[in-house]
C-alpha cells in the first residue's frame, strides 16, 4: 500500500491545487474573417488553421 513519506504541507498542497481554478478562456480574432477562435485550435466556420483550407466550411 502506497504511504507518503511525509506531511504534505498546506503551501505545497495550495501550489499543487492552484491549478485547479477556472479561468476564462481566451480567444483569438480571424484576421480574415473576424470571428473569434480558441487560439491553436481550427477556425470551424471557415476550416482554417494558420491560413491552410484543413475542413470544409460550415455553410458549404
Amino acid at each position: 500500500m502506497a504511504v507518503p513519506k511525509s506531511k504534505i504541507t498546506r503551501s505545497k498542497r495550495g501550489m499543487r491545487r492552484s491549478t485547479d481554478a477556472l479561468k476564462a478562456q481566451t480567444y483569438v480574432e480571424n484576421k480574415e474573417t473576424g470571428e473569434l477562435h480558441r487560439p491553436h485550435h481550427i477556425d470551424l466556420k471557415s476550416g482554417m488553421y494558420r491560413g491552410r483550407q484543413v475542413l470544409k466550411a460550415k455553410g458549404d
